[in-house]
């Protein structure tokens, strides 16, 4: 009998510190990290979500995306981001880089065709293409280029838009993110972004 009480008493303890940390750490936590969330970075809290000017979610600035027409092909009025391995190309529920190593066969054969590619689309030397116009983030969701790739393309989409290629320069030159803290990473170009405002830019010129 006494052995009983002291499993039942046990059992109860164990019930209460169950009950009391479910509502801790399952309730209370969660809601204090979000609410210091949304006060302090109100914008990452709610996804670094990008919108159009009409304030349409067009995106997030944290997740890349593919400017391709129905056919898959890459639209001239847009600039493009880099490849993605990510399911059929920056599919965000399948993250995740294609795994080849550098002297894999079938790795160097897709980065000799995507340089061959882009250098058709962009009109330009296949030795000029940047090195992330040619292989995948690790992620394949990554949102930046490089401000070389962004450049680049700077003409192609100068010339789809009918706009002239110096203010297009210029604005991707104005949209380059500089490095974080002044010395991580590398400077970088949000490819929504850029081309919301490149968007928005056409629009007003027209």
């Amino acid at each position: 009998m006494g052995s009983t009480r002291v499993l039942i008493r046990h059992q109860g303890t164990a019930l209460r510190a169950f009950l009391v940390l479910t509502v801790v750490l399952g309730l209370v936590y969660p809601l204090a990290v979000t609410g210091v969330g949304r006060v302090l970075m109100p914008e990452r809290a709610d996804g670094s979500l990008v919108r159009a000017q009409d304030g349409t979610v067009v995106g997030s600035s944290l997740i890349g995306q593919s400017f391709t027409g129905a056919d898959g092909a890459p639209l001239p009025e847009w600039f493009q981001s880099r490849p993605s391995a990510a399911g059929d190309g920056h599919d965000a529920g399948a993250s995740g880089g294609s795994n080849l190593g550098p002297e894999n066969p079938d790795l160097v054969d897709t980065v000799e065709e995507r340089r061959a590619a882009v250098a058709e689309f962009e009109g330009v030397d296949p030795g000029s293409v940047p090195a992330d116009a040619l292989t995948a983030s690790g992620s394949g969701l990554d949102p930046h280029i490089s401000p070389a790739y962004a450049l680049l393309q700077a003409p192609r989409v100068a010339e789809a838009r009918g706009v002239p290629a110096a203010d297009v320069q210029d604005l991707v030159r104005r949209s380059i993110e500089p490095r974080d803290l002044g010395f991580l990473g590398e400077e970088r170009v949000n490819v929504l972004k850029l081309n919301l405002a490149v968007d928005g830019w056409g629009a007003e010129g027209r």
